[in-house]
């Protein structure tokens, strides 16, 4: 069943995901050459407690660190740990913040110092298929729509779609009903009312899609070592059509070198 929010509860996930878009604008201004992953940690519990949240990611079914930071050919849920940031590395952060009671979930991929052009093209389209996504979050559309407008932005361009993971709602709960595919045909699925709140995020990879898990349970890494890149919003469905709750101000969306 997918619970729809009033629109309290949407403004009170919006609170929260402003604490989440706060905390990947610090993440890409720290995130440089020598700084540790563990390092990012840190400043990201710090500052989401500092404004009132807490890290959902801590602690969630044993997971240790407050935000997920995956280097290169791991696309998700890396635990921040002692590996230093190189040159030309990519960097997937995903963060999750709780805010009196419901939940936001936002993640970016970050290039590190001077990277080949095709690192950036995959960042830049794994972007352009997360806001071809957001676009078919309108009351009336189907579940579907989400899914078809990654698959058709990301493999247009030669890149690879994960298929074993996906996006999901989310609410007072991380992981809600219903799961969201990153690949599928339009038109098929729920239909989408306003209410509904996703966590759309793309995983896409610079070769095959298809993915290994790591040896510590938690890491997800390509099979094949091609850079993978990561990145997502919540999104509301509204009256008015697709309203992002993790939305950084246009000043803060710079890159970092």
């Amino acid at each position: 069943m997918i619970v729809r929010k009033t629109p309290a509860e949407i403004e009170t996930m919006a609170r929260a995901g402003a604490v989440v878009a706060s905390t990947l604008d610090l993440m890409r201004s720290r995130a440089r050459v020598g700084v540790t992953l563990a390092d990012l940690d840190r400043l990201a519990e710090e500052h989401i407690r500092s404004h009132g949240g807490v890290p959902t990611f801590k602690g969630y079914r044993g997971f240790p660190g407050s935000i997920c930071a995956s280097p290169n050919d791991m696309v998700v849920h890396g635990i921040p740990g002692s590996y230093a940031l190189e040159d030309g590395d990519l960097l997937s952060v995903d963060v999750g913040v709780t805010l009196d009671g419901y939940v936001a979930d936002s993640a970016t991929t970050v290039a590190v110092g001077k990277v080949p052009e095709r690192a950036l093209e995959l960042i830049g389209v794994c972007e352009q298929s997360l806001l071809a996504a957001i676009a078919q979050c309108r009351a009336g559309n189907r579940l579907g729509d989400i899914s078809h407008a990654v698959q058709e932005v990301v493999e247009a361009e030669g890149f690879g779609v994960v298929r074993a993971l996906v996006g999901h709602g989310v609410g007072r709960d991380m992981h809600e009903d219903p799961q969201i595919p990153n690949y599928g045909p339009a038109g098929r699925g729920p239909k989408l009312a306003p209410g509904m709140v996703f966590a759309i995020e793309p995983m896409i990879t610079a070769g095959d899609w298809q993915v290994r898990s790591g040896d510590d349970g938690w890491a997800i890494y390509t099979t094949d070592g091609s850079l993978a890149a990561h990145c997502e919003h919540t999104v509301a469905v509204t009256e008015n059509g697709p309203r992002v709750l993790t939305q950084s101000a246009p000043a803060a969306m710079a890159g970092t070198g």
